[in-house]
């Protein structure tokens, strides 16, 4: 019986990865296999390897989500979560769905905090609290203030510290860049500060895989002609409003051929260029500056 029920739930697996591979999802097969574990409410490994009940009401979700991803909405969004540097994180329409390249981000961070373990450290446009929340698991003595202009992503953020237990340590406010919204005191000064803010211009936007143009948010994506618009603006009002203490780092995620202009607009700033590092692909992505003792 546990065979008959394995081929059936294969089948039915085959039957979708056919349709999504039709829509131009090059993930097709990947997808179908979990959008059926989440359908079912079991891990992957289950449906490739073990039986799973195929109830009507599995087949009903399964079908729904299938539809869904038809139409190139995002897995992460279907399933509701993320993982990201070793950590699961929640996920919806209200934020950008976390990327390996921003895992970057984070071993640089947690490269400088190595040696100021006590670091303040300022995550800009946090989303989904992934970067903030990832430095905050991995220095148990650091304290984050994250901010976001989207008061939804600030919810989202807040609920994935929760879940990893490091609420005490990171502060949510509603601000653009180092602008708060919330009402509440200005930001202070911090050792560290990380962004992976919008880089993308309408160019590149508008030539995105529709799982992207169509669905996550264009705040977190748009920044202007040549996409340097948010990156501009930090880099500027780091020097300009005291944000970054003498010998702190500023760490940013950059888009494809910015690192150059980037590293110059921190130059200009005031700030000296650490390090440009790599991406997994060997591309340019984060821009690491210091701010050197007066």
């Amino acid at each position: 019986m546990s065979e008959v029920l394995a081929r059936r739930a294969l089948e039915e697996i085959d039957k979708a990865a056919r349709r999504l591979a039709v829509s131009g999802i090059e993930s097709a097969r990947l997808d179908a296999e979990l959008l059926m574990a989440a359908a079912a409410g079991v891990t992957r490994e289950t449906v490739i390897t073990g039986s799973i009940d195929l109830s009507p009401a599995t087949l009903s979700n399964f079908e729904t989500m299938i539809g869904r991803r038809e139409k190139r909405e995002p897995v992460a969004y279907l399933l509701g979560r993320k993982e990201f540097y070793s950590l699961d994180f929640e996920v919806n329409p209200a934020v950008l769905i976390p990327r390996p390249e921003s895992e970057i981000v984070v071993a640089a961070a947690l490269g400088f905090i190595a040696g100021a373990p006590d670091a303040r450290v300022l995550d800009i446009g946090t989303g989904s609290g992934a970067i903030a929340t990832a430095i905050a698991v991995n220095a148990a003595r650091v304290r984050v203030t994250a901010v976001d202009i989207s008061a939804d992503a600030i919810a989202v953020a807040s609920r994935n510290a929760q879940h990893h237990r490091v609420e005490d340590r990171v502060t949510f406010r509603r601000a653009d860049c180092f602008e708060i919204l919330d009402g509440g005191p200005a930001l202070g000064s911090f050792e560290v500060i990380v962004s992976n803010p919008p880089y993308l211009d309408d160019a590149e936007i508008a030539a995105l895989e529709p799982d992207v143009r169509g669905y996550e948010p264009r705040v977190a994506l748009r920044a202007g002609a040549g996409g340097l618009d948010i990156l501009r603006r930090i880099a500027a009002g780091v020097p300009q409003h005291q944000h970054l203490a003498s010998d702190g780092e500023l760490i940013v995620e950059v888009g494809a051929g910015q690192a150059a202009a980037v590293a110059k607009l921190v130059e200009e700033a005031g700030l000296r260029v650490v390090s440009v590092i790599n991406d997994f692909a060997g591309h340019p992505r984060v821009v690491r500056a210091r701010r050197s003792r007066a």
